[in-house]
């Protein structure tokens, strides 16, 4: 097992392994910015360093700094957390060139699926269901006669990277040409990557996806699932597992195809394959995250497993415990993310100094987050500033855990979702399941 660890993040997530190399008994290294200098996860790791001034590339995106702080303080593993470079391939390589574990596939995995139409490829042809759709736009005109053929409204997607940029849905025609060019220049910028594919725009769908976990041994176990269907600008907001609309036989066999996808790239450690259902039942492969998500919490409710502890067993190569026979989803789980935004103002980040904080508590009542009273939320980072996640016996009773939670949650000097994720929470559509990736699309039209 490793004594030392690098963790190559901020905020939560940072905190959040922090705290489980602490039970294990690791010690941890943590890297921050100029602008970071108070942050949470600066006190509680064992060392911190300065890597540089407060923009990402700067300081969080610097593979060199980063590098140089985990063989100066001899750290044997680098845990990358989720965004940033848990999923750049360049950064996972520099380590192994290193010596130093990086938790996580191997650069390569990462690059074959990172790369969104490669990735497709490959589930395609080892049998998983993929949505129709053109693996490269090369040609403008023969994407926009491939459109046509297949009909609108169409999706256009970046290859690289994720978090909801480079992507256009496309509902006519003669918005084609200008889709491909916006996404492709969105996705330039953003990861360095303007190569773009097409897919059919299903409507009316969920975003159900299966967390895997493999190790080095060979041996790929499926943890079941997450309904991640509420999303504003593909940007998930609230996320739960089971997903209770999801038939016994499609949720076995999504999990066959995801352990599927996960043997047939050589798979290790954790990772996610993403798919979208519609309402009838069938399903298609979406995109495999190679990293921790955001919202691994509510799998760790319904199962029992500490994934981010597995993360660290399997990268020093120790054999995952249990068989997929072993694993029993148990209950149900909620996580809505808190986001520092005025949802008044068309959700315009709310910066600033943290004047008062009460966390609601009780059974099964989890915050993970970096904020503290009278901390200074920046300017230059992800608006989200924690994860509030309930478990409890049935959905209903975990619903109104949740809202009971989120009423008590008190975040005073910055404006934030939580009122909005309660009001979500009380609607039919969400109480019966039945809503979809569309559902806050419809909702915010109304919503004062």
């Amino acid at each position: 097992m490793f004594s030392k660890i690098l963790i190559a993040n901020r905020g939560e997530i940072a905190v959040r392994i922090i705290r489980a190399c602490n039970e294990m008994g690791i010690r941890t290294v943590a890297v921050y910015s100029e602008a970071d200098a108070q942050a949470l996860h600066v006190n509680l790791a064992d060392e911190s360093y300065c890597i540089g001034p407060a923009l990402l590339k700067d300081s969080y995106l610097n593979m060199t700094a980063i590098i140089d702080v985990a063989t100066a303080t001899g750290c044997q593993a680098i845990h990358p957390g989720y965004g940033l470079l848990s999923e750049n391939p360049r950064f996972a390589e520099l380590c192994e060139k290193c010596n130093i574990k990086f938790i996580g596939p191997h650069y390569s995995v990462i690059a074959r699926m990172g790369d969104k139409d490669e990735a497709r490829r490959t589930m395609k042809a080892a049998g998983v269901p993929v949505v129709p759709g053109l693996d490269e736009i090369t040609d403008i005109a023969a994407a926009k006669k491939f459109a046509a053929e297949i009909g609108y409204p169409v999706i256009v997607k970046a290859a690289a990277g994720g978090g909801g940029r480079g992507i256009r849905i496309v509902w006519k025609e003669e918005d084609f040409e200008t889709a491909v060019q916006t996404a492709s220049a969105e996705a330039q910028s953003a990861f360095g990557n303007g190569k773009c594919y097409l897919e059919k725009y299903l409507t009316d769908v969920k975003h159900v996806e299966m967390q895997i976990v493999a190790d080095e041994q060979g041996n790929v176990v499926c943890l079941g699932e997450r309904d991640c269907s509420m999303q504003r600008k593909n940007q998930k907001l609230i996320e739960e597992s089971p997903c209770v609309v999801l038939r016994p036989e499609t949720r076995q066999e999504m999990m066959r195809c995801a352990i599927l996808a996960a043997k047939t790239v050589h798979y290790t450690n954790l990772g996610t394959i993403e798919f979208l259902l519609d309402k009838s039942g069938k399903f298609y492969f979406m995109e495999m995250n190679t990293r921790l998500q955001v919202e691994h919490p509510v799998t760790e409710y319904v199962t029992g497993i500490d994934v981010v502890k597995w993360q660290i067993r399997i990268a020093a190569g120790i054999e995952f415990i249990y068989k997929q026979e072993d694993i029993r989803m148990r209950g149900c789980a909620i996580e809505c993310r808190i986001n520092s935004e005025d949802v008044r103002k068309n959700f315009r980040p709310s910066c600033g100094q943290i004047k008062f904080m009460h966390i609601p508590g009780g059974p099964w009542v989890r915050f993970d987050t970096a904020i503290y009273q009278d901390y200074v939320i920046p300017p230059y980072y992800d608006s989200m500033i924690g994860k509030l996640i309930v478990y409890a016996r049935e959905r209903t009773e975990a619903i109104r855990k949740m809202q009971a939670a989120l009423c008590e949650l008190v975040i005073d000097g910055v404006h934030t979702n939580a009122e909005l994720s309660g009001d979500i929470l009380a609607q039919p559509e969400f109480k019966d399941g039945t809503y979809c990736t569309n559902f806050l699309e419809k909702f915010l039209k109304n919503y004062r």
